[in-house]
């Protein structure tokens, strides 16, 4: 069994951008008149889109008098991001319409938000970094409020969180920052900073993190695995193989996102483990992956773990675009016999896998 090739998902980009082609200018007279979006725009596309990925979102407007704007949303789902990106990368020249792939940045001078009756501006906004030494490359902010309460925390935290978005663009927000606290000024812990200076300060921080870390390889054919078993609570048996040489790697920073793949098997009485036949499917698919997701790409596979009928295969990478579009297609290859899904995230220092023990 092979993985589809991209040549599947290109496809379903030509076939999404013919059928819109055909009914444009319908499309941009609705948009143009502004009243019957939803009824005679939206639900038309909604189906059209997801025969390309279900999950995609979308809002439209008049850029000009004459051009019509299509913004293709992940609404911050990492492993959606690249795919939106290629589905626009696709997209014909249409006269009267502009496509554009994520919610861009805006200036910060024309953002105002109210939600509940607290405003998010540039007025009302600070920030200061929530630095660790344990993991100086993290970037942690602690965004100010001046009317936050631990009763209103939720509404003020959203309101904030929604303006950042706003401020920084879809993609800056879902990639530039790890952690995000909301607190009120008798809280703070540092001196406050005009929230006008936090793209100057993630850029700066960007930078150093390039400088820091470019070119950062580790080949992974020499390295040590070690096995790990327990027994759980439930009696059943816990199987892991972790590459320990890489666990202890001191550029981990370097590959900051984590891909887990979870593989669920059926239970036949066996401690949650697989049966031979399943066995054997499970190591051609985990192949598979390593042949996509090769260490030379900066994907590093850190191992795998077998519990309770399911299988959890473990990769730290560079990016996350080509992970999530290889899953995908993992995913839709092996539906009629494995349940295959997957979680894309950051984590700078593979936090996730000290309960391996490796330092």
């Amino acid at each position: 069994m092979t993985l589809p090739s991209s040549a599947a998902l290109s496809a379903r980009y030509t076939a999404f951008w013919h059928w819109f082609s055909q009914h444009e200018q319908a499309f941009f007279r609705v948009v143009q008149e502004g009243t019957l979006i939803p009824e005679d725009f939206f639900a038309l596309l909604t189906p059209a889109l997801d025969e390309v990925r279900e999950g995609f979102y979308f809002q439209t407007g008049m850029l000009t008098d004459d051009t019509a704007e299509l913004v293709f949303s992940a609404e911050g789902a990492l492993d959606l991001i690249g795919l939106v990106e290629e589905l626009v990368a696709a997209a014909p020249a249409l006269p009267g319409w502009k496509f554009t792939a994520l919610k861009t940045a805006s200036d910060i001078s024309g953002i105002s938000i109210n939600m509940a009756g607290f405003e998010f501006n540039a007025d009302t906004l600070h920030f200061y970094p929530n630095d660790d030494p344990a993991y100086p490359d993290e970037i942690s902010l602690v965004l100010v409020h001046p009317h936050f309460t631990e009763a209103d925390s939720t509404t003020v935290r959203n309101g904030a969180l929604i303006f950042l978005e706003t401020y920084l663009g879809e993609l800056g927000f879902a990639t530039s920052i790890d952690q995000i606290t909301v607190t009120g000024p008798a809280d703070a812990q540092q001196p406050l900073i005009a929230i006008t200076k936090l793209q100057d300060y993630l850029l700066w921080r960007q930078k150093e993190f390039i400088e820091k870390y470019e070119g950062q390889y580790h080949g992974t054919t020499d390295d040590t695995y070690t096995s790990f078993q327990a027994e759980l609570g439930n009696g059943n048996k816990l199987f892991a193989i972790m590459n320990t040489d890489l666990l202890a790697w001191e550029a981990k920073a370097s590959h900051p996102w984590i891909v887990v793949v979870m593989v669920t098997y059926e239970d036949i009485n066996n401690s949650g483990m697989p049966d031979d036949e399943t066995y054997a499917l499970l190591d051609t698919l985990e192949d598979e992956l390593l042949a996509e997701l090769p260490d030379i790409g900066g994907y590093l596979n850190l191992g795998r773990q077998t519990a309770d009928s399911q299988r959890e295969i473990y990769f730290a990478c560079r990016d996350f675009r080509k992970p999530s579009k290889v899953l995908y297609l993992l995913q839709t290859q092996y539906a009629s016999t494995l349940e295959v899904t997957y979680e894309i995230y950051k984590d700078k220092y593979w936090q996730s896998f000290e309960r391996f023990g490796v330092a």
